[in-house]
């Protein structure tokens, strides 16, 4: 890895896992034996932390998994993975898909003030609640491939339209690989939304929901990051986006990686930002996410 690392001219990497899957949820919640499921979550951490990031401290950061399904044992194992020095967590865009609360609930709080005290960012990958967009069962793969980003605009307003950021002023969430060019709409409608429903009752639900006490635009920039693989068109408009949560993903060693490309693509397309914007996307930004230094 570190010598592919070095070929690309990338110094440091945040590392996602794969076989476990994104938010860590191949060993949650339809499990029958809760205990091998839990073993299997800590051996992973285990060897992230112990065995891959510990090659290179400083150049390879883990997001580790949770039990995402037993939220005393999400926060034992979070203290632990923290303590081992993990830099990240792995957290599903949509935890109602894998058949768990959704984000407006209080169940989750315990976990969003550990991460918050610690200041360790939530990261949802695309893919991270095992369903990507698409339009029919029987659509090319290419038409889900196409529509990644969807996920996270739908994530995105998930969180900026509910009330955790009220509660939680300083958690910080990463929507990772699911790129940045659709910021502008959605954050623009979301301030809308915001804007012209101050409280809604949903008959269906038969219940009330109160609008965030901020706009979702200053929301996004006090809380949210995402990334960008490659968007050419994203580079060309970067005075419609959030310079300062915007994070540049190599995503290696997937197939929307540009690998072993990754820097010379970056130096072509800010070779026209200005020096401190396309060092923040760059690397600065995450590496103060991660606490690096």
């Amino acid at each position: 890895r570190l010598k592919d690392m070095d070929l690309d001219g990338v110094w440091g990497q945040l590392l996602f896992p794969n076989f476990a899957r994104f938010a860590g949820h191949r060993f949650y919640p339809n499990v029958e034996d809760q205990e091998l499921a839990l073993a299997c979550i800590r051996a992973y951490n285990d060897h992230l932390l112990e065995e891959w990031c510990a090659l290179a401290p400083d150049r390879l950061f883990g997001a580790a998994i949770l039990p995402l399904h037993d939220m005393d044992a999400a926060v034992a194992e979070f203290e632990r993975v923290v303590a081992g020095g993990a830099r990240a967590i792995a957290f599903s865009e949509n935890p109602t898909v894998l058949g768990l609360p959704s984000i407006h609930t209080d169940y989750w709080d315990p976990l969003f003030a550990a991460a918050q005290e610690a200041r360790i960012p939530l990261c949802t990958h695309i893919g991270s609640s095992s369903r990507l967009v698409s339009t029919s069962d029987d659509a090319p793969v290419t038409v889900q491939v196409t529509l990644l980003g969807v996920n996270s605009m739908m994530a995105a307003a998930d969180w900026l339209l509910g009330n955790v950021f009220d509660r939680f002023t300083s958690l910080k969430v990463i929507l990772s690989e699911g790129g940045v060019g659709w910021i502008p709409y959605i954050v623009e409608r979301a301030d809308k939304v915001w804007h012209d429903h101050r409280i809604d009752y949903d008959p269906v639900l038969g219940r009330m929901f109160h609008k965030p006490e901020q706009p979702p635009s200053i929301n996004f920039r006090e809380h949210m990051y995402a990334c960008l693989v490659d968007e050419r068109f994203a580079l060309a408009s970067l005075d419609n986006l959030p310079v300062d949560n915007i994070l540049f993903e190599g995503d290696f060693p997937h197939g929307d990686g540009l690998w072993p490309n990754n820097r010379r693509y970056l130096e072509k397309v800010l070779a026209d930002v200005p020096d401190d914007v396309a060092t923040k996307i760059a690397g600065t930004t995450l590496a103060g996410l991660l606490q690096t230094g």
